[in-house]
């Protein structure tokens, strides 16, 4: 009887050693599921379950993270101990500069809800940035610059051009309206997580046409 429990107690600390010294590519985590690939970005999105960790899972370039919904987090660097709790909110922004080569974590949702998240992974740093095209920045890295729109119902935003390719993704769901400046517009209606992304020079206005409050992000490359 002795013997088994000391193979079980063997196996379990080597799986558990397996476990912290085997990380997978983040595209490869079971619960990160690939929603768009091109040249410049990897999309990822992100649901995890109440209770449940995440793979440790290595980053390999700067990223922004756009939460959609409310919950409790923590995260654990590899070889670290797991970090304090932090709330999440939809349309909280995380803009992260990737120092070194490599990062590699795990998250764990310790909330009530499912931690609901849009990953995007900016391939490359530019070696000559792009100028600000809006005051609304809610944070940038060498990759990209990221505006904020908070809108309220009828509300419009500045408008702006972007020079870059530029992921646009919608926080909330609401009724977007976009008008370009010679007056022409289009209205969509769109749901929190909805994105599009625009490899073309675009000037336009942001109007939330809706009758609830309304997030807009604007990730556009450097």
């Amino acid at each position: 009887m002795r013997t088994l429990l000391a193979l079980f107690l063997f196996l379990s600390c080597m799986f558990a050693g397996q476990e912290a010294s085997a990380p997978v590519p983040v595209e490869d985590e079971p619960l990160h599921h690939v929603v768009l690939k091109n040249e410049s970005v990897v999309v990822l999105h992100l649901t995890l379950p109440p209770g449940e960790r995440t793979l440790y899972h290595t980053h390999s370039h700067d990223r922004v993270a756009v939460n959609l919904s409310s919950t409790s987090i923590t995260q654990q660097t590899l070889n670290e101990n797991e970090g304090p709790p932090s709330a999440t909110a939809p349309g909280n922004i995380s803009v992260y500069t990737l120092a070194g080569s490599s990062f590699t974590h795990r998250v764990h949702n310790i909330g009530p809800a499912p931690f609901d998240v849009l990953d995007v992974e900016l391939l490359a740093r530019p070696e000559t940035p792009s100028p600000s095209v809006a005051a609304a920045i809610a944070g940038e890295n060498p990759s990209a610059r990221v505006y904020n729109w908070i809108l309220a119902p009828g509300s419009v935003s500045a408008m702006h051009t972007h020079q870059r390719p530029y992921l646009i993704v919608s926080a909330k769901g609401f009724t977007l309206k976009m008008t370009a400046p010679d007056g022409q517009s289009s209205t969509h209606e769109v749901k929190a997580g909805d994105f599009h992304w625009v490899d073309t020079r675009v000037t336009h206005s942001l109007a939330n046409a809706g009758s609830t409050a309304a997030q807009i992000v604007e990730i556009e490359l450097k």
